[in-house]
């Protein structure tokens, strides 16, 4: 499948900044199932720095403010092409080993709810990829998706016991159990193109489980399956802020708003 994308952020500030930084993991990986045919970024009121690959082989772009703009705004626009492998990444590749996908970090860590959660979770006599199956499940049932009551630093914990979240909730819920049941898993930023429209008020996120003979396997709890071509992998990380799309700082003004206007469609592709 062809994926057509464009994804614009744009910031606006209460008054002129006198220094604005942001890290931007917004290009797309060439990894399994996934081949980028262009992408391109564009910047008004802002300018690249540097870009780099960073320790879990997510693309990264600086890109700095330009001095006294009072809004700075971020385009992205591309095309990947896509195959089914019914969510199978594979091989563990990037700097950090695989035991540092076991660790705990402070929006997935294992509590009461976590472990009550596992406690419910079926084991299947199919394997791993069933049982996590059952995991995922099993976290959509307890946590309903809800926009609007949790925010980007609401941890796992906090998630269920609202009962209530967003896919980066479910995600980070999903972490939290699969390390408490000692198997490596991350987290997933990227586009998913929906079946209902083509414009869409922000990413999408899911979760990734290192599973014995396959690799990595991805799980999208909030909407109940493995991803497949409608999705597009940006970055991967131990939890939400490792693979952000967009983190930064500025100085001379307070953010006053921030708005987001993304586009996935499938795209004819030539024959």
């Amino acid at each position: 499948m062809r994926l057509a994308i464009r994804h614009t952020t744009r910031y606006r500030y209460e008054g002129p900044i006198v220094h604005g930084l942001q890290r931007l993991r917004l290009t797309p990986k060439e990894t399994q199932g996934q081949r980028i045919v262009d992408w391109t970024m564009e910047y008004e009121g802002a300018h690249e720095q540097l870009h780099y690959d960073d320790q879990n082989f997510n693309h990264v772009t600086l890109v700095a403010a330009d001095e006294d703009v009072s809004e700075v705004v971020v385009t992205c626009r591309g095309t990947v092409d896509t195959e089914d492998s019914a969510g199978v990444i594979g091989h563990h590749a990037g700097h950090l080993p695989l035991w540092a996908f076991l660790a705990e970090t402070p929006l997935t860590k294992a509590g009461t709810g976590v472990r009550e959660l596992i406690a419910e979770v079926e084991r299947s006599e199919g394997g791993m990829v069933e049982t996590l199956h059952n995991l995922s499940t099993t976290i959509r049932d307890r946590v309903e998706y809800k926009t609007g009551t949790t925010n980007i630093d609401t941890t796992g914990e906090e998630a269920i016991a609202l009962g209530c979240g967003v896919c980066q909730d479910h995600a980070h819920i999903f972490i939290a159990a699969a390390r408490a049941l000692e198997i490596p898993a991350r987290y997933v930023s990227g586009y998913l193109m929906m079946d209902d429209r083509i414009e869409q008020e922000a990413t999408h996120a899911w979760a990734e489980a290192f599973v014995q003979n396959l690799g990595w396997v991805g799980f999208d709890i909030s909407n109940g399956i493995s991803p497949d071509p409608r999705y597009v992998r940006v970055a991967t990380g131990r939890d939400y802020r490792d693979a952000a799309p967009i983190t930064g700082i500025s100085y001379g003004a307070a953010t006053e708003n921030l708005h987001v206007d993304l586009a996935v469609e499938q795209q004819v592709q030539e024959q």
